[in-house]
């Protein structure tokens, strides 16, 4: 994918995201071409070099040969789906997508091989943050993936003098980790909604890390991946994010909001909320110690914070 001429990058997903992703593609000199059912007025308006490509059509978005899929995982695979029918075994997808999906708690790779041709493919983690590839700031990203030249591509597509794309070949780990890590934000917003200090913050962050390691090789990932980058480098940017939408809702809930009003003070879809309960049930079946995750379904159910402290204190 890589060559002399600009590498050409498919975005699906207008939300706030894939408008990133596609603004930071292409600061760094790619080709891009986004799908977007939404208007995108800024992207349309004004001489701004920054500006995607855009279409409605998968047929379109498809004459990329690297596809970033950035939906919710909610309508990932419909999306998907229909994107399946426009491509073939030169294409390598790769999604920035945080949840896992069912009850099986399927990842996104395994959506994209189910509903495409597509054998190649990847994902996008770490602690970058749209704000950021938006304002053009200075910071890092994760790709996932067990082929060398998806790597290489992603790289080409989005590294820049202010973004670092590393690589892993650990894609399971990178979407456990990305997934888990939505979870453990939630808690940190929560524990700073309720008054707790930097020490107590930072021992749910390394507990809830460890735990999340151990959850993670149970599903087959690597340990090391959540210890990095993709994983505990991802939650310590989210201390500092006071608008990172799991953030938004743990504070919220900390002020006892109902679940509801919590959501729309986030704003954007928390894909934790539906993931926690299946993690836990997930670490329970094959007996995993998850304390941690089982003080964040309580908080879904409506505890107060102290009952989050002693929940993770008590084993």
């Amino acid at each position: 994918m890589s060559g002399r001429e600009r590498i050409k990058v498919g975005v699906v997903g207008g939300g706030p995201w894939g408008v990133a992703l596609a603004r930071a593609a292409r600061r760094a000199g790619a080709e891009v071409i986004l799908f977007s059912r939404r208007e995108q007025p800024e992207l349309r308006d004004g001489n701004g070099e920054n500006r995607p490509e855009l279409t409605r059509e998968y047929a379109r978005v498809a004459r990329a040969r690297l596809l970033i899929v950035a939906v919710p995982s909610s309508s990932a695979r419909a999306a998907l789906r229909a994107l399946g029918d426009h491509l073939d075994g030169g294409h390598a997808v790769v999604h920035g997508v945080r949840g896992l999906t069912g009850d099986e708690l399927q990842t996104m790779s395994d959506l994209v091989r189910e509903e495409t041709p597509v054998k190649r493919v990847g994902a996008l983690g770490g602690p970058v943050q749209a704000e950021e590839l938006l304002r053009g700031m200075p910071s890092a990203m994760v790709c996932g993936s067990a082929f060398p030249e998806v790597l290489a591509a992603v790289s080409e597509a989005f590294q820049s003098s202010g973004l670092r794309v590393h690589g892993t070949p650990d894609l399971r780990g990178l979407e456990w980790a990305s997934a888990l890590v939505g979870c453990l934000a939630v808690g940190v917003g929560f524990a700073e909604g309720g008054g707790a200090g930097p020490g107590l913050v930072a021992a749910l962050i390394s507990r809830g890390v460890e735990e999340a390691a151990r959850i993670a090789a149970a599903a087959g990932a690597e340990e090391r991946t959540m210890l990095g980058l993709g994983g505990y480098g991802d939650l310590l940017a989210s201390i500092g994010l006071e608008d990172r939408p799991e953030v938004v809702l743990g504070r919220a809930l900390a002020r006892g909001r109902s679940i509801e009003d919590a959501v729309a003070e986030a704003r954007l879809r928390v894909e934790a909320i539906p993931l926690i309960p299946r993690v836990v049930q997930f670490a329970r079946a094959r007996g995993v110690q998850s304390s941690t995750f089982e003080a964040l379904e309580r908080v879904l159910q409506g505890d107060r914070p102290v009952a989050l402290v002693e929940r993770l204190f008590a084993a």
